[in-house]
């Protein structure tokens, strides 16, 4: 089983629960709300934030994890850079996109989403490039 950092995992956790905070709320909350036909109010409604915020956590760390494992021991910042841009980017947004043109979703949708997790996993990559 290969060793992976659990500081570096945490840290790469942390960074991808703010950055989710930032994309959805200020940074894209509202377009991504049009988008998918939400509103503020139907957000709130029967809202678990334990549920919801602890849910995305364990999954955040799981991520993290797991491509801690993929990058290996010490990978580098070059490497955990390029690879986390690469996973977000090339594995996670274009099957993202798959489903959404199945689904009939706008494009815009796709950038947004798509674009968090390309963000995301180049923050992972960060985190165990400075950490792993």
């Amino acid at each position: 089983m290969p060793q992976v950092s659990l500081l570096a995992t945490l840290l790469a956790t942390v960074l991808s629960f703010v950055l989710g905070a930032l994309w959805y709320g200020p940074l894209f909350g509202k377009a991504w709300m049009r988008a998918v036909g939400l509103t503020e109010e139907t957000l709130q409604k029967d809202f678990n934030p334990l549920k919801a915020y602890g849910t995305t956590f364990v999954l955040a760390f799981v991520a993290s994890y797991v491509f801690g494992m993929f990058l290996g021991a010490k990978p580098g910042m070059t490497l955990g850079v390029g690879a986390g841009a690469a996973a977000g980017v090339c594995w996670v947004a274009t099957s993202l996109w798959t489903n959404d043109v199945f689904e009939r979703r706008p494009f815009f949708l796709t950038l947004i989403n798509g674009g968090y997790h390309a963000v995301k996993f180049t923050l992972i990559g960060l985190a165990f490039g400075l950490l792993g």
